[in-house]
């Protein structure tokens, strides 16, 4: 008898992974359980305004406490694994959350990953992706390209406040995404998980650099925004001028080398295909969070 479908999902107060569980809610069959992974069960709970009529179980789930792990997994058959950004120490914190999807049965994982993370050993996707690809499950690596959610959340205060973008991406392209768009994605897989193991690359249709992402946002807030170029040092010292923990700064770092090597430029069909739509532009979502970066 096949099991009943049985999806975890992680991150599902984040922007991809909130995106997911709205798609889930509106697209899952009869029968299929919907779970949430969750450090403080009752208050996302609460955050998600999840009520007995959505049937959602919320069950506890830390990746820096192995001993809640495997009561997540079980009876899972589909996993959305999305690595905090806190997280750089995958070895110790991914790794085995992995080992135990496998021990668990799961079917099939989606992991959200990053584009060119393949090839580019200094960001954690990477080994997480070697894990997968090594343990025998069924995996989906989303591989998305920018997140335009980056500049609402990770860079808001820095052009709200400071109406600026400081980042060491050079004058390259890089190819914006709506984390909504990879979430609904994300969905369609764990709902109908593809027959063999493969990686997608979501990309917008629309490369831009940074100084033209600056000019978009000057347009749309009526204030100029400017774009400093900076150096990897000047980069490292800024954000630790503001706090950043130092792993998010390597990681951030990472990424940000790599859209300055190109390898953030491309530009894909794919998404639309998996959607069966074309993907959010930059424009419309600088319009609809425009809110967030004004004074």
């Amino acid at each position: 008898m096949p099991s009943i479908p049985r999806l975890l999902l992680t991150g599902a107060t984040g922007n991809v992974g909130g995106a997911a569980l709205r798609e889930l809610l509106r697209q899952r069959p009869a029968g299929t359980q919907l779970v949430v992974a969750s450090r403080e069960p009752e208050h996302d709970r609460a955050h998600l305004a999840l009520g007995a009529t959505d049937q959602i179980d919320v069950v506890p789930f830390d990746f820096t406490m192995p001993e809640t792990i495997a009561p997540a997994l079980r009876g899972v058959t589909g996993l959305l694994l999305v690595r905090p950004p806190a997280i750089s120490d995958v070895a110790r914190y991914l790794k085995p959350v992995v080992q135990a999807a496998v021990a668990a049965g799961v079917q099939h994982v989606v992991f959200l990953s990053l584009q060119g993370a393949q090839y580019n050993p200094f960001v954690p996707h990477h080994k997480v992706e070697g894990y997968l690809k090594k343990s025998g499950l069924r995996y989906s690596l989303l591989r998305p390209s920018f997140f335009m959610q980056n500049l609402s959340t990770t860079h808001r205060d820095d052009i709200r406040r400071r109406d600026q973008l400081l980042l060491p991406a050079g004058h390259a392209r890089t190819s914006f995404v709506d984390a909504a768009d990879v979430g609904t994605v994300a969905a369609r897989l764990l709902l109908s998980p593809p027959a063999v193991s493969a990686g997608y690359e979501l990309t917008g249709r629309t490369a831009f650099t940074y100084d033209e992402v600056a000019a978009q946002l000057s347009a749309v807030l009526g204030r100029p925004i400017r774009y400093h170029a900076a150096s990897i040092r000047a980069f490292r010292a800024y954000e630790r001028t503001k706090g950043t923990p130092p792993a998010l700064i390597n990681v951030m770092t990472g990424i940000y080398l790599a859209a300055r090597f190109g390898l953030a430029a491309h530009v894909l069909a794919e998404l639309a295909g998996l959607l069966g739509r074309e993907p959010g532009t930059l424009r419309a979502f600088l319009e609809r969070e425009r809110a967030c970066w004004l004074p």
